[in-house]
């Protein structure tokens, strides 16, 4: 592509991304210094990826969601996993008309744009399976029917950092279907205080929709035209295939991985940095974007080992290791 086809694209990019400073500055309305997840929630939508929420309770997570789904119009359920739960309250049923004689299929909450799955880890492996397929083919069966999910479509899960009893570990199968793993910190001082000030009074702070979900749609088609320099494809091939091969790069870390990152990791880090470059109304991406999206994508992909966990490294130091050996194109 030619420079001037580049500067072509940015000029689209910059008119079609105008969406987005409406939608953070509605967001910002209700929620404080939480611009890292709306915009990780964004790339989510631009991307058609799930996205895997970690923080202890009380930090917004909830009402990030739910206030993104207002100001892009679209139909968002929150569904709190059990123990007890049955893929049937997650994906529907079919009910038996008795005036008719005949079944007929009940669409359980699944069936909207934005679904919140909260403590997702607290469900048995048959609503995990239900889960599963609803996210990787974006379709539910019903008895013996198929149903189509509506578009956008973006599973956003939760889990508690903290309490572990009860749960079920999520299969690294499913850990994989999603794009991005986010982990929500505490709010600075100031940032308590704003929370303090705004939330006080009770009172519901209006929320308007500024774009829909359409837009949205139409916005992904130019995203997947972003220009990716060949040397920065090779750059991001190099990060994923560090994490299995460390030693090709000359890193020590064979014995601190147990698995590293799969394909999945390649592709979705790519299609990430391209809507990262999207929100920063960008037609091509640079070095920048794959730094900034990379961590989110690898964490919940590298498995570490027993060595690893003795010695108190988390994914993050493993992540930080690589980046620091491999070198910037």
């Amino acid at each position: 592509m030619s420079s001037v086809d580049i500067n072509r694209l940015t000029e689209e990019i910059r008119l079609e991304s105008r969406f987005v400073e409406e939608v953070l500055g509605q967001v910002r309305k209700v929620i404080v210094g939480q611009d890292y997840i709306t915009e990780r929630l964004l790339i989510g939508l631009l991307t058609q990826g799930h996205i895997l929420l970690e923080g202890v309770p009380g930090l917004a997570k909830t009402l990030s969601v739910q206030t993104l789904a207002c100001t892009i119009n679209a139909n968002f359920r929150r569904i709190q996993f059990t123990p007890d739960l049955l893929p049937a309250d997650l994906t529907g049923t079919l009910v038996f008309n008795q005036k008719t004689g005949e079944f007929y299929p009940r669409r359980g909450p699944i069936f909207a744009n934005l679904i919140l799955a909260d403590e997702i880890n607290r469900a048995p492996a048959k609503v995990q399976s239900a889960l599963l397929e609803s996210m990787q083919e974006r379709q539910v069966t019903i008895g013996d029917s198929t149903y189509p999910l509506p578009e956008p479509f973006l599973v956003l899960a939760t889990q508690n950092p903290i309490e572990q009893e009860g749960t079920y570990p999520l299969p690294e199968a499913q850990i994989d279907r999603f794009m991005l793993k986010l982990k929500v910190e505490y709010p600075s001082r100031s940032e308590e205080r704003q929370i303090l000030d705004r939330m006080v009074s009770g009172e519901p702070i209006p929320v308007t929709a500024v774009v829909e979900p359409s837009r949205i749609i139409a916005a992904r088609q130019v995203v997947n035209r972003i220009y990716v320099d060949e040397k920065l494809k090779e750059y991001i091939v190099d990060l994923v295939y560090a994490t299995r091969q460390p030693e090709e790069y000359h890193l020590e870390l064979q014995h601190l991985i147990a698995y590293g990152a799969s394909p999945r990791a390649t592709i979705y880090m790519l299609r990430a940095a391209m809507a990262h470059a999207f929100l920063n109304g960008r037609g091509y991406v640079i070095p920048e974007d794959i730094k900034a999206v990379a961590l989110d994508v690898l964490r919940h992909r590298i498995i570490l080992s027993y060595e690893a966990e003795s010695e108190e490294l988390t994914t993050e130091d493993i992540i930080t290791r690589v980046f620091d050996a491999i070198p910037v194109p």
